[in-house]
């Protein structure tokens, strides 16, 4: 393995890359070509991330929930608080509205004011029907006046579904097509025929309406992710090009290294259609994160390159240098680094599995990108120019790595102190940290749609279903009246708490049915004694074939039933209280011997989902830190290098914790992924710093001091370099408009930034501190593969290039 990885190796491929630059280009731009044919098979997800395996327990009861009645998240719900919606001129263009949205093909029925009907008693035969409330076409002030009136006192069946209960607020319900609610139909029908059809009609009628619905919330989010692709690739371009611009001062060094970075971003692409993946809100950060890792590949190589060029002038000699000497060095980082990402792949999440797949295949290959592109992109252009060269004498770096030198030589117990009072705190701050399972909190908060949720939640109590799914266990068990009083003793119990709407069922039109019964006289609308259902029943024969209302909350056979209530967006806590609070309940309602009842919904899925994924991710954490370990217990070979190592590393990542804590920012899918990408981006610098110490060990014949000094000075600047642009890189992800997102990057930014230094203060203090126990051959074995060249390479790799 040594051999493998020996420098003759990397001369070896340094030479055949030179010798073979017209083949590689070509195979570059063929590669390029054929991954972007992929890009047609790219898929924009449709629905929600299942964060759990489908052989999960809560998964296989939602998927049952399903298969008895259909797609739940098919409603979109159209509001509007303005009393002069009930004037002839603006009824009749809401009507308009609805009934040219029930023409379209995506939409399966419309619930509206204006084609409302009520349920009528009718002799000769006996027998219920649905009649129009309002039976005119073109209705008068007055009737208006006296619908406005009829609905909000003497229609109860549609409260919360039509009116709401708290305010003069009506809305209309459109139920899509549960076909076509998962698929591209959903997002055109939203965006090219819902949303201007809405706009027109605010435009001319001057009447607010507002918009929500799970299909509608879920396609405004979509197209946000993919507006933001565009946005964040643009801005990481724009950023560290920058930043490299005023590190080298270089416009050639700059466009080689933008050529390199896109290259790998169309590759990026190219993977996920080529694994026929969807864009999710994780996979969609993948392309900015290829340039944000690439470019450092680019710095070192390229400050490498100028180095030697500086060194002894010979442009070729210069190039296969670069190639020779820095070859185990960036594939070691970039190695560990793709290690932090695949260690999601282990996880039981597809989210996480994509993810992590398509991040590691794609950092390995902006590897080989950069490790192919520069050198050979330079070898057809012109020696550097003196004035390229100037940035490796800047005087503020030298001041930088003066006081880093300074720090550690005089002050070290001031960096231990300050090391432990954090370590403490943030101990403290992590024990404050909550679980967050909130489907609304991530997503855009400045955003219309958004607004529109919370307006819902305000006038409705809620848009996110929760379902509490009924087996009878016996054909026609629902519609027994028994059934239908525990459903009506749940409901009252779900009416109560807070944070629920008020239920909807068949229990409804069984209220409704006797109400009509009586009259329409709404002080019956509640659930029949066993007399008054036999008077009933011979009324309510056809009942269940009218307008689909039965098989939306009883499935064909009559043996199960639902109850829809609607969640405000509560996170985790007090959604765990809620469900705690309802399965006693359940349970002292619904016998076991005779009833299974099971809580489902996406709330509740996306809920123990976010629970799921994080115990996942930390999981993944752990693994990404063995796996980290392993690679270094392998370069290195001691144990106590090992565990020096780690300090530094895990330190950043447990501040963050803290941080997080006290700044009340949850644990969630977005945030807990701070913690693999930081650790296995900041091990880079550990390794950098450790193969140098222990190349300058050597050479100082075993003298730590000097050894830590001279390796600090060494690596401080490239250290420093790398860790600006990745900084700067994370931090465009802050522009998003998706909480999470933000988050994420302005986490991963700070914490690899203290990262940095805590690999230049506290790594080169341990070393010092604990000379007497390491700095001895026995501790510091020769590695298994070196990453640093030292001088018998040199002298080797100039062996070579006379032979040749």
């Amino acid at each position: 393995m040594q051999k493998i990885f020996s420098f003759g190796f990397w001369n070896s491929i340094a030479r055949l890359i030179l010798r073979i630059r017209i083949i590689i280009i070509i195979a570059i731009i063929t590669a390029t070509v054929l991954l972007a044919t992929q890009w047609k098979n790219m898929r924009f997800s449709y629905t929600e991330a299942n964060l759990m395996p489908d052989d999960h327990e809560v998964n296989i009861t939602y998927t049952d929930f399903l298969n008895k009645f259909g797609e739940e998240g098919n409603l979109i719900l159209l509001g509007v608080q303005d009393s002069a919606l009930f004037t002839p001129e603006k009824f009749a263009a809401w009507n308009k509205l609805t009934k040219k949205l029930s023409s379209y093909p995506e939409v399966d029925h419309v619930i509206s004011p204006a084609s409302l009907k009520e349920l009528k008693k009718f002799e000769d035969p006996k027998r219920f029907e649905m009649v129009p409330v309002i039976a005119e076409a073109n209705p008068d002030s007055a009737t208006l006046n006296n619908f406005e009136n009829k609905l909000f006192t003497e229609l109860p069946f549609y409260e919360n579904l039509v009116y709401s209960s708290h305010s003069n607020t009506i809305q209309s319900a459109l139920y899509l097509n549960k076909e076509l609610v998962n698929t591209k139909a959903r997002k055109i029908f939203v965006l090219e025929e819902l949303d201007p059809l809405i706009k027109e009609f605010e435009d001319n009628y001057h009447i607010d309406v507002r918009v929500s619905g799970m299909p509608y919330i879920r396609t405004l989010n979509s197209q946000n992710i993919i507006d933001e692709i565009g946005l964040f690739i643009l801005a990481a371009l724009a950023v560290t090009s920058l930043i490299f611009f005023f590190f080298f001062r270089s416009v050639r060094a700059t466009l080689i290294s933008m050529l390199t970075v896109c290259i790998g971003v169309m590759w990026a692409f190219g993977v996920i259609g080529l694994l026929n993946y969807e864009i999710t809100i994780l996979t969609a950060l993948i392309p900015p994160l290829i340039i944000v890792i690439g470019i450092p590949n680019c710095i070192f190589l390229i400050n490498k390159y100028q180095q030697e060029i500086k060194k002894h002038g010979n442009q070729a000699k210069s190039l296969q240098r670069v190639i020779a000497k820095v070859g185990n060095a960036t594939l070691m980082t970039n190695l560990t680094t793709a290690s932090g990402f695949a260690t999601f792949i282990l996880t039981d999440s597809k989210l996480l599995r994509e993810f992590g797949a398509v991040a590691s295949i794609n950092i390995l290959a902006i590897f080989v990108l950069s490790l192919l592109i520069i050198p050979v992109v330079y070898s057809y252009l012109k020696h550097p120019k003196d004035r390229h060269l100037k940035h490796l004498n800047k005087k503020w770096i030298g001041g930088f790595v003066s006081w880093m030198e300074k720090m550690v030589r005089h002050h070290r117990i001031a960096i231990y102190i300050s090391a432990v009072s954090l370590l403490v705190v943030s101990i403290i701050g992590m024990y404050t940290i909550k679980i967050s399972g909130s489907i609304l909190e991530d997503m855009p908060q400045e955003t219309q749609f958004f607004k529109d949720v919370k307006f819902f939640e305000r006038e409705f109590d809620g848009v996110m279903p929760l379902e509490i799914f009924i087996d009878t266990k016996r054909p026609k068990g629902v519609l027994k009246l028994s059934t239908l009083k525990r459903m009506d003793q749940l409901e009252q119990f779900i009416q109560d708490i807070p944070e629920l709407s008020k239920p909807l069922s068949v229990t409804r039109i069984v209220k409704y049915a006797k109400q009509a019964y009586y009259n329409g006289n709404p002080k019956y609308y509640q659930l029949p004694s066993s007399q008054e259902q036999n008077f009933i029943m011979p009324y309510a024969k056809n009942l269940s074939s009218q307008e689909g209302i039965m098989q939306s909350y009883v499935d064909s056979t009559g043996r199960y039933a639902r109850i829809t209530t609607f969640m405000q967006d509560v996170g985790t806590d007090k959604m765990e209280k809620i469900e705690e609070d309802l399965i006693p309940q359940i349970n002292k309602i619904f016998p076991k011997e005779r009833y299974d009842v099971s809580l489902t919904g996406k709330a509740l899925l996306f809920q123990k989902g976010t629970n799921y994924l994080v115990r996942n991710l930390i999981i993944s954490l752990g693994l990404a830190i063995l796996l980290i370990a392993g690679l270094m217990a392998w370069m290195f070979r001691s144990f106590r290098m090992i565990l020096i190592s780690l300090v530094p590393n895990l330190l950043p990542l447990i501040v963050t914790a803290g941080v997080m804590g006290f700044l009340g920012v949850p644990i969630k899918p977005s945030t807990i992924l701070v913690f693999s990408i930081a650790f296995g981006i900041s091990v880079d610098d550990t390794i950098h710093f450790l193969a140098k110490y222990r190349q300058e060990l050597k050479a100082h014949n075993w003298k730590i001091k000097r050894s830590v000094y001279a390796a600090l000075r060494e690596t401080g600047v490239s250290m420093f370099y790398t860790s600006i642009v990745l900084f700067f890189g994370f931090s465009v992800f802050m522009i998003s408009s998706f909480g999470g997102t933000v988050a994420l990057g302005g986490l991963v930014s700070a914490t690899l930034l203290f990262a940095m230094l805590s690999n230049l203060l506290l790594l080169p203090s341990l070393l010092l501190s604990l000379e007497s126990s390491i700095a001895n051959k026995k501790v510091l074995k020769e590695p298994s593969m070196r990453i640093i060249e030292t001088e018998e390479d040199e002298e080797e790799l100039d062996s070579e290039d006379q032979k040749n």
